[in-house]
């Protein structure tokens, strides 16, 4: 049970860190191959760009759930605390309305993608997968 409630707590600061440290260290191989070596690796800037993409979704959650996404709080600050509560609510039910929209958005283009068979340039991967 312990187990449970640490993974609840802390799946996302796991899974932003091993995507944060797996992207540098993919970044400064590719560094190292193109400066040092002189040969470059055609899938590590494909993948590092994956990465970054995931790591934005899952920090706009981290986000969310610490109640550290970005907002105004020089109005906030002035506001009496019960208007303060009631802004807070419209305020996330206005982010509520706007992740629905990106994610219907995300969908259509998702099955556009599925449909066409898109692939990655460099690692052949199915772009709906990623």
């Amino acid at each position: 049970m312990r187990f449970l409630k640490f993974l609840d707590e802390h799946a996302e600061e796991i899974v932003l860190v091993i995507l944060m440290a797996c992207m540098s260290v993919i970044i400064g191989v590719q560094v190292f191959m193109r400066y040092v070596m002189k040969s470059s690796l055609s899938w590590s800037e494909e993948i590092a760009r994956y990465m970054f993409i995931w790591l934005i979704y899952i920090g706009i959650s981290y986000g969310v759930r610490k109640d550290r996404h970005i907002n105004v709080d020089a109005v906030r600050r002035i506001l009496p605390k019960k208007v303060n509560a009631v802004v807070s609510i419209i305020a996330d039910l206005i982010f509520l309305v706007f992740s629905i929209v990106v994610v219907m958005a995300g969908m259509k283009v998702t099955t556009k993608i599925f449909a066409s068979g898109q692939r990655t340039p460099a690692l052949q991967i199915p772009m709906g997968y990623i």
